[in-house]
Order: structure tokens, then sequence, then C-alpha cells
């Protein structure tokens, strides 16, 4: 959702400084202003004397201002943390006994993780995204259960089987689990 909510607020954005920027300098070149543009021609002054001082005596228009650019800073500020943290963990760090460590890819540990997962009884598909740090990571797991399927067993199956073998597989004290369970839809049969 996110890189959906990032795609149209970028497009947005983008769109209204390609408008205003191409205008001004459009404007700026000579070309005659539009309709709705709200300066007279090309030697016209964004913000005249009377526009800058018109506020100046009330005392609630500078905190305003400033509050406003301050929010505007901050939400800038969040967003792109939110774009640039990753949500997929790249590496796990394995302690191989000998005082030298290793590292394992963790698209592999998602992949060989997954391909258990799907195996266990009950489970139509299984998507598992590693998260957290390199040396304590953390598992979500969405798993599409059949029809009629016993949560409780798959996860019970799943603790004792595919999560036991990957931390064990690992070399990991622990591997905290988030497990998401849904069920699979089917459509309508024919019966004949």
């Amino acid at each position: 959702m996110l890189k959906g909510v990032n795609r149209v607020l970028l497009g947005v954005v983008g769109l209204v400084l390609v408008v205003l920027g191409g205008s001004v300098l459009a404007i700026g070149l000579g070309a005659p202003a539009p309709s709705w543009w709200p300066h007279d021609g090309r030697h016209d002054v964004l913000l005249d004397e009377a526009e800058r001082t018109r506020w100046r005596d009330d005392g609630w228009w500078w905190p305003a201002v400033i509050a406003v650019l301050a929010v505007l800073v901050l939400l800038s500020l969040w967003w792109l943390l939110a774009v640039l943290r990753r949500r997929r963990l790249t590496e796990v760090l394995l302690d191989t006994g000998d005082d030298e460590g290793a590292s394992l890819r963790g698209s592999a540990l998602e992949q060989a993780l997954a391909e258990e997962v799907s195996h266990l009884d009950g489970v139509a598909r299984a998507h598992v995204l590693l998260t957290g740090r390199r040396g304590t990571p953390r598992t979500r797991i969405l798993l599409r259960l059949r029809p009629h399927i016993d949560p409780g067993t798959t996860l019970r199956s799943l603790e004792k089987g595919p999560l036991t073998h990957a931390r064990d597989s690992a070399g990991l004290a622990a591997l905290p689990t988030e497990a998401r369970l849904h069920t699979v839809k089917h459509g309508p049969e024919r019966v004949t």
C-alpha cells in the first residue's frame, strides 16, 4: 500500500511542480501569462510590498506560518524515512561456533521456509517475509489455508516443523514469528 501512496503523491507533487515551474519559466522567457496567473507579466514580482507586509502587525501570522512549515518538514522527513526504510532483511548473520561468522541471504531463508511451510497439511499457499536485524531476524508468514482446516493444528505444525528447522539451521537462539492466516476462497462449483 505504501508503494501505491508514494506513486500517487510523487505524481501529484511532480505534476504541480512541473506546471508551476513551466509557467514561471515560460512567462520569464516572454510568453503571455495565462488567465489564471496571478501576476501581470515578465517583470512582476511574486510577492509585492503589500503582500509581504499585509499581516505583519497580526501576532498570529508568523507563528502560524512557522508551524505550517514545521509540519510540512516533519511530514516530508517521515515520508523520506518510510521510503528509505527497508522492510526486508537482506542477510542473516550466522554463528558458526569457531569465532568466525557467516552470512545467509535473507531471500534464501525466506524461500526455504516458504517451501517447507507450503508442504504442511492444509496450507494452500505460504508467503514469508524476513524482517528485523541481521543478528535477530523476525519472520512474518501469510498462510492461505484450505477450507475446513483447524488453524490451531496448522500453527502447532508450523512451530514444531518449519520454524524449528529454520531456527536450528541458522543457529538462532530465537525466531519470533507473526503468522496471519486466511482461508482460500473457492468459487461456486457446478454439480451435475
